[in-house]
């Protein structure tokens, strides 16, 4: 597997799974990974812990302009984008979360689905013309969860829009599959981050642990290893796929 000198755009990598993805692709496999951030001085200071070639920014996937003005600056400093990893995501919000799906208020869907699907497609529209340049096309992975996949009892507006993402994986791979465009989507299940494992209580930490037949949380570093090989030829004839990362919760 080689994706080294791919240049990367990885959006939400300040933190979390972004982060791990952003660490493992610039210091394992020495790509130029752009990590994004809504604050760029928290862009610069994350990028320093990595050792590698990281190119800080200041992103805010509900802005064009912001997009724009990232794509414009990866361009002029690298040539082109080879690889974009869907990962914003809105904040993890307990009062969201646990609500009924009547309940739920019309603002928060749509704030949820703004972030999680919106973004996703606005980034995705503003590669894809970059990636039509290349001559070996590109890889979009748009990040996911598995409630998209098999429903959920909880979290809808999450996975109203998570489910987007997976549907956006088909169209871009079909569409775009004649000029070696590949895309995916990562459908994960409960990955310890701060987000989700630290804003839990420990009962619904164990709860969650126990949901898989692995019978434990999963870790950033097993998102980011899956989404490497993706990004590398070892997945060259497929495409449009949804990888389940979730210890064996959803088996299909």
């Amino acid at each position: 597997m080689s994706i080294e000198g791919k240049v990367v755009i990885i959006t939400g990598s300040s933190r979390g799974i972004g982060f791990s993805t952003a660490k493992l692709f610039a210091e394992k496999h020495h790509c130029i990974v752009t990590l994004c951030s809504r604050d760029i001085k928290r862009s610069v200071r994350i990028s320093k812990k990595i050792k590698g070639n990281v190119f800080p920014v200041q992103l805010d996937v509900t802005k064009k302009s912001e997009i724009k003005m990232v794509i414009k600056a990866v361009i002029s400093k690298y040539g082109t984008i080879d690889v974009l990893i869907n990962n914003a995501g809105f904040p993890f919000d307990k009062n969201i979360w646990y609500k009924k799906f009547h309940q739920i208020d019309e603002n928060d869907f749509l704030n949820i689905l703004n972030v999680d699907l919106m973004g996703s497609v606005r980034m995705s529209q503003a590669v894809i013309p970059v990636m039509l340049k290349n001559r070996n096309g590109g890889v979009i992975i748009n990040i996911s969860s598995t409630p998209a996949v098999s429903g959920y009892h909880q979290g809808a507006a999450y996975t109203l829009a998570k489910s987007g993402n997976i549907a956006l994986t088909k169209h871009i791979s079909r569409e775009y599959g004649s000029n070696n465009i590949r895309s995916y989507t990562l459908a994960l299940g409960n990955i310890s981050t701060e987000a989700t494992y630290f804003s839990m209580n420990e009962k619904q930490r164990k709860i969650a642990e126990n949901e898989s037949p692995m019978k434990r949380w999963g870790r950033p570093e097993e998102v980011s290893t899956v989404a490497a090989s993706l990004a590398s030829n070892d997945f060259s004839f497929a495409t449009g796929n949804t990888i389940l990362v979730d210890g064996g919760f959803v088996m299909i």
